[in-house]
């Protein structure tokens, strides 16, 4: 009879120890409900959108159907007098459908330190530029911008070469979006070379493709 009494005592005491066990309330969370999705990669230039030299948002999709040319710009370089040559086919060639954006960068000696408002008072004193500035950016490095990862990482951009490797390099776009020439910073603006190209990509449409809103 002791024993069964003993018995129950110890049953009873662990049966009260897993009654006081505390309960763990946690909800495993699923990895792939925590992780952040990835950005989805930019399929052309049309995907991105930037900032104007005053700060405003301007699709690059509104480019589209125009030819363009793409040129990280420096107000402190011995290329800078390149902004005459970028404005004179820009009035020559935009009634065609040419457009030239300048992205100014200060990747390559500390050739365009100033803010934007500085740049945009220079490039338009200096060189009466008209054709579309925009918000510095970095063009080489950590901290390049998506547009130039896309436009030296891209399977058309490598086979140009890549990397920028100094002020005023250009990037020029077909009407379709794609890249069909790099040129250095050594390429003048109006050298036959890229002025042959640019016709070339001129002539690749009829003028009446042209479906971009801004010039």
């Amino acid at each position: 009879m002791k024993k069964i009494v003993r018995a129950m005592i110890v049953l009873e005491v662990v049966l009260l120890g897993l009654s006081c066990k505390p309960r763990d309330t946690s909800t495993s969370t699923p990895e792939s409900s925590t992780s952040s999705p990835q950005a989805k990669p930019a399929a052309s230039i049309y995907d991105f959108e930037m900032d104007d030299i005053d700060g405003n948002p301007v699709k690059l999709a509104d480019y589209r159907g125009r030819v363009l040319l793409i040129v990280n710009v420096a107000s402190e370089c011995g290329y800078t007098p390149q902004y005459a040559g970028l404005q004179a086919i820009y009035e020559k060639y935009r009634d065609r459908g040419f457009t030239v954006l300048g992205f100014p960068a200060n990747n390559f000696g500390n050739q365009e330190p100033g803010t934007n408002e500085q740049i945009k008072q220079f490039c338009t004193t200096n060189y009466k530029v008209t054709f579309p500035m925009f918000s510095k950016i970095s063009v080489k490095g950590d901290d390049k911008h998506p547009l130039y990862q896309y436009l030296t990482g891209s399977e058309q951009g490598r086979q140009f070469g890549g990397e920028v490797k100094w002020n005023f390099n250009k990037f020029l776009i077909d009407r379709g979006g794609d890249i069909v020439g790099v040129y250095g910073s050594r390429t003048e603006p109006q050298s036959p070379e890229l002025i042959g190209r640019i016709e070339n990509a001129l002539g690749s449409a009829q003028a009446g493709s042209d479906k971009g809103q801004l010039r």
